[in-house]
């Protein structure tokens, strides 16, 4: 694959990066970036299984509407080295990225035991997250933007007030931290005495958004200069094989295609909203932290 640095008549040419893309929303914002940035710009489409990417890439770039360069990237975000070797390729061949989207999730249905998969779960969610923070906010062009894909799950109300101390107002450090105690929590038997909700998603996605917010706090004044855009966010109510076996009432739930629509115009937007930066977005409007309550339906459906 060939990512060298290249330049259009609108100026340098901007790469963009999607997780978890040769599927569902992480290939309808492909699809969408690759039909709204110029031609001599990049959208790297990246996933796990070669053969999968491979043929994702093809379609996107055989779409009539695609203007962008498309290509398919083999990367396995459980891999935190991989991924710190992507960044600083991109770093020197493309100057950078503009658009990083952290989307990858990995699938347990209901049917599922929990235990067996949580440290999966966890290392595609939360680690690979905490990694492409890490490894290429540092790269991030000025004026790009970072956006970390959770959902209202990840506000920190739908979690036991107990744990609320572990993700309120935390670093970077501390949410990782908190994220291994849920994990040994799980290995060790004792989730349920200390308050985590059987539902792996639900501290999950708290953990996403509290990551975004604790490197946040430390980039705010700089990145709202310059215009760059870093933020959760939830796109609603996707209809995928991910979500549909969790939910009974899909009567709002929106196709990929459909759901990609808003994540982009903030993608898209001129400079970066002060009251989105750093916020967990749904539809243009942030969402207010503390707001939500456990919940237990979910946790009835499961299997520990």
């Amino acid at each position: 694959m060939d990512i060298e640095r290249t330049a259009g008549t609108t100026g340098t040419a901007r790469t963009a990066l999607v997780t978890g893309a040769n599927q569902g929303l992480g290939l309808a914002l492909v699809e969408g970036l690759a039909a709204r940035f110029d031609p001599q710009d990049l959208v790297l489409l990246t996933g796990r299984d070669e053969g999968r990417v491979a043929r994702a890439a093809a379609e996107v770039a055989a779409l009539p509407g695609t203007r962008a360069r498309v290509e398919g990237r083999v990367l396995d975000v459980t891999d935190t080295d991989a991924i710190a070797a992507l960044a600083e390729e991109l770093r020197r061949r493309r100057g950078g990225v503009h658009t990083v989207i952290s989307n990858a999730i990995a699938r347990i249905l209901p049917t599922e035991s929990q235990a067996p998969r949580v440290d999966e779960f966890i290392d595609v969610s939360n680690t690979a997250t905490h990694a492409v923070l890490r490894s290429f906010l540092p790269v991030l062009n000025p004026g790009g933007r970072m956006l970390v894909v959770a959902s209202t799950l990840g506000t920190l109300g739908h979690l036991d007030p107990r744990l609320h101390p572990l993700f309120d107002g935390a670093t970077l450090d501390q949410v990782e931290y908190a994220v291994e105690s849920w994990r040994r929590a799980h290995h060790n038997g004792t989730m349920r005495d200390l308050g985590w909700p059987l539902w792996v998603n639900v501290p999950s996605k708290v953990a996403q958004v509290a990551a975004v917010r604790a490197v946040a706090a430390e980039r705010r004044e700089r990145d709202l200069a310059e215009g760059t855009l870093l933020a959760s966010i939830c796109p609603g109510m996707v209809d995928t094989a991910t979500s549909r076996p969790w939910f009974t009432d899909f009567s709002h739930a929106q196709t990929p295609a459909k759901a990609a629509e808003a994540v982009l115009d903030l993608v898209l937007a001129e400079g970066a909203d002060p009251e989105l930066y750093g916020q967990l977005v749904r539809f243009g409007q942030a969402l207010d932290w503390y707001s939500g309550a456990p919940l237990t339906d979910q946790d009835g459906l499961l299997i520990p």
